[in-house]
């Protein structure tokens, strides 16, 4: 599978089944994001890979979207929040936790498993459940796991409607 292939065949699964992940395919989802590019190449990142079902159970109720709990394993992307800004004016770890959770979940897709990029949770709750402390942010999370959907592709905009040259038009 090529990566435009990934890219045009992922979907976000929200139907997963109790099937394990290998360790294998989850250590190639932690390989894609450890290798994605950072910011001055500072890496300042931590990637949770909760597989208890009882702390699952609790990030379900802290993400508030049911489904998230079918999933054998919730990856919860975090980024130390500094005052480190790009010159474009961008929190380096805001990026930096983008790129990699977007590489993971195009390898998570490759080996056959599903995920479902979230930005929608009680971050404080997260950070409590996890012990995550007070001057790093979550990012992301993911559910992963086998998905038991398909869903159809959704409909995009097209190269004219999203691209314009040598200026804003």
């Amino acid at each position: 599978m090529n990566i435009l292939s990934a890219i045009q065949g992922r979907r976000s699964i929200r139907k997963y089944s109790d099937k394990p992940v290998e360790e294998e395919k989850l250590l190639k989802v932690l390989e894609a994001a450890r290798l994605s590019p950072s910011a001055k190449n500072r890496q300042e990142w931590k990637f949770i890979v909760v597989k208890d079902s009882k702390t699952r159970e609790r990030l379900t109720e802290a993400i508030g979207q049911p489904f998230v709990g079918e999933a054998p394993i919730i990856l919860v992307c975090c980024g130390t929040e500094t005052e480190s800004i790009m010159k474009c004016g961008q929190p380096r770890y805001t990026v930096d936790l983008s790129i990699a959770t977007a590489y993971m979940i195009l390898t998570a897709y490759e080996q056959g498993l599903g995920t479902c990029w979230l930005g929608s949770f009680d971050e404080n709750k997260v950070k409590q459940i996890l012990d995550i402390p007070e001057k790093v942010r979550v990012v992301s999370i993911t559910p992963l796991g086998y998905p038991t959907e398909s869903p159809a592709p959704k409909p995009r905009k097209s190269l004219d409607e999203i691209i314009s040259y040598d200026r804003y038009r």
